[in-house]
């Protein structure tokens, strides 16, 4: 193989691989997608009952996750189970870091039990929805950096969770609840794209969660916050 070749064949190899990479993004994606029927379920059911299916789940996963750093059966396991969907820090055995599902379900079952189910239902969808969005527009059109982030990414992220503010439920429908919730939009962008290392699964329900508790208390002190539950 000439040097021009050697040269020209390069590229293709880098491309084939952001293009291979996105695929699993994709997939990893569609997976947290399905999480969805957390606060779909949650909206409908008791408290009581969403926690006694979030909490065991939560509890079984965080010992898996934890155990195939410890134990060569479950780690030969895991990886050749999941090892293909997982990041390079979820992967580091001196951190021991935790996977992106573990991270998911520990978020749901804070959220549940935190926050009023209005506030936890919208929290979570934004996480599920709008972190996806982020990330598939942000690994196929970022080119402007915010924090640590790109431009594109968060904005995505932004209009999404607006798109989400709009059609969940609200407890009396004034137009104040729509503005905390933009407010809570915005909160949770700049979050997400923050250069910090806890994971976005943690620190965006829980930062929507709270700004939109906030709104609600400071705007709205008379409203049920517990209409639903």
């Amino acid at each position: 193989m000439s040097t021009s070749e050697r040269v020209a064949f390069k590229p293709n190899n880098v491309a084939s691989g952001i293009e291979n990479e996105y695929r699993i993004e994709l997939i990893r994606k569609a997976i947290h997608l399905c999480s969805i029927a957390i606060p779909v379920i949650y909206f409908f059911t008791p408290r009581s009952f969403a926690l006694t299916i979030c909490v065991p789940c939560t509890l079984a996963f965080i010992a898996v996750d934890v155990a195939r750093y410890y134990n060569r059966q479950v780690e030969r396991w895991f990886y050749k189970t999941f090892g293909w969907l997982l990041r390079k820090h979820e992967t580091d055995r001196e951190k021991k870091a935790l996977n992106g599902a573990s991270y998911v379900l520990i978020a749901a079952t804070l959220t549940i039990l935190i926050f009023p189910k209005i506030i936890a239902v919208t929290a979570f969808i934004v996480l599920i929805i709008s972190d996806m969005t982020s990330a598939l527009v942000g690994r196929r059109f970022g080119k402007h950096r915010f924090l640590a982030k790109s431009l594109e990414g968060s904005a995505a992220f932004f209009v999404s969770a607006c798109v989400i503010i709009v059609l969940t439920p609200k407890i009396e429908y004034h137009v104040g609840e729509y503005i905390i919730g933009i407010i809570a939009a915005a909160i949770g962008t700049f979050v997400e794209a923050l250069p910090v290392r806890l994971d976005d699964n943690l620190t965006i329900p829980i930062s929507v969660g709270a700004s939109m508790w906030a709104g609600y208390t400071l705007i709205y002190p008379a409203f049920d916050m517990y209409k639903f539950g």
